[in-house]
């Protein structure tokens, strides 16, 4: 194999697909990235894959001879990264011995590839579900809900992203057990989720992804947020997302996600309307007294219209502050973990903000006042010893 290319499209293409490359890898191939090169359409691809998560992408360069190869990640990124910006990067591959000769104007390494025979393909599904994914809608869902999935890997189906794709909507969904974040991208919106395929048997397809493969499918998606659609592929727990020169597969999460829509009460006795920056601000400075021990901020409503939003931190000491709020009138109490209210409130874009709850022991949720089917925020008070 013998390749030559910009060092600039190298060095990005190994960035990406080095995100899918296994930190602790269980062989040592997985350490690598493969490398694959065509004669004929001149195109240079690069993959990563650790057994969960794949990621490749292909650019154009000149290629005297096909073939493939894979070079130790690690290295091949430091090395490609240090060299000169924009310049011609070649790589030729010695057949018998697996050695990669890497040159530039500026000198030459000589690194250890293994063939790449050992490396394991990608799943790429065959039949199952097809889908055209608008890249706005996508985002727009992912965005309003991935914050709010589980760090704990002990609580497996929470450490990912719940989608339903239905014929005229995106559902979208996340919760780690304190909080629920559901998105609802649909016929009032401008880009709706075009499904041409769609196979299933309800007419609407639910799969829950990896929060970690999320983060590398929103880089894709959003570079690609002018195309008119991806294509999603689904089939036996695996998920394919394939655009013009990218290809992003990964494992979902297996189960039945939470029935979360039982967890969101049907009525409210108390609505509070808050302006959303005003008590984002308000939040954020309480929050670095409320930081300082247990996070917990407690708001104070009275039949005025200023609400008390305040912390206090043992020994440390203590932050109050009243902002404008319209509400019912009646007195009221709740306390919440300061971090879980301003993850939410900050993916809400309209100017205010509706505090919709009962009792201060039951779930109270937010929603922005100008699309109140959109997003819905749902948190659990913090219960406190008065």
């Amino acid at each position: 194999m013998e390749i030559i290319c910009n060092q600039n499209e190298l060095n990005n293409a190994i960035q990406l697909v080095s995100k899918a490359v296994a930190s602790r890898p269980t062989h040592p191939i997985l350490a690598n990235i493969l490398l694959t090169a065509d004669q004929g359409t001149n195109k240079i691809s690069l993959t990563g894959f650790d057994l969960n998560l794949g990621i490749q992408t292909s650019f154009d360069g000149t290629v005297k001879n096909s073939g493939a190869i894979t070079i130790p990640s690690k290295l091949l990124s430091e090395i490609v990264n240090k060299l000169p910006s924009e310049t011609p990067v070649s790589l030729k591959v010695d057949e018998e011995s697996d050695n990669i000769l890497m040159q530039s104007d500026r000198g030459s390494f000589n690194l250890k590839g293994i063939p790449s025979d050992e490396y394991p393909n990608l799943p790429f599904v065959e039949s199952g579900t097809s889908l055209n994914i608008e890249p706005n809608s996508f985002l727009k869902a992912l965005k309003l809900t991935i914050f709010s999935s589980s760090n704990d890997d002990s609580k497996q189906l929470l450490t990912g992203v719940n989608f339903t794709f239905k014929q005229n909507y995106l559902e979208s969904a996340s919760t780690d057990g304190h909080r629920l974040a559901v998105a609802l991208i649909g016929n009032d919106e401008e880009h709706l989720p075009n499904q041409d395929n769609l196979s299933s048997s309800e007419g609407e397809l639910s799969v829950t992804i990896p929060t970690r493969s999320l983060r590398e499918i929103e880089k894709l998606v959003s570079l690609r947020s002018s195309e008119n659609a991806i294509k999603l592929f689904y089939d036996k727990g695996q998920v394919v997302f394939i655009s013009s020169n990218q290809i992003i597969t990964t494992r979902t999460l297996e189960g039945n996600y939470p029935n979360y829509s039982q967890l969101i009460p049907d009525t409210f006795s108390k609505i509070f309307n808050f302006n959303t920056k005003q008590l984002i601000d308000a939040l954020e400075r309480i929050a670095v007294l409320a930081d300082q021990q247990s996070s917990v901020v407690k708001i104070k409503l009275d039949n005025t219209d200023l609400a008390s939003i305040s912390a206090d931190a043992q020994d440390i000491g203590n932050a109050n502050e009243s902002i404008p709020v319209s509400n019912s009138g009646e007195n009221f109490d709740i306390a919440f973990n300061v971090r879980y209210l301003l993850e939410g409130l900050k993916v809400i874009s309209s100017e205010n903000v509706l505090l919709k709850c009962n009792l201060s022991t039951t779930p109270a949720v937010f929603v922005p006042e100008d699309n109140l089917n959109s997003f819905t925020y749902l948190v659990m008070p913090v219960q406190v010893r008065s």
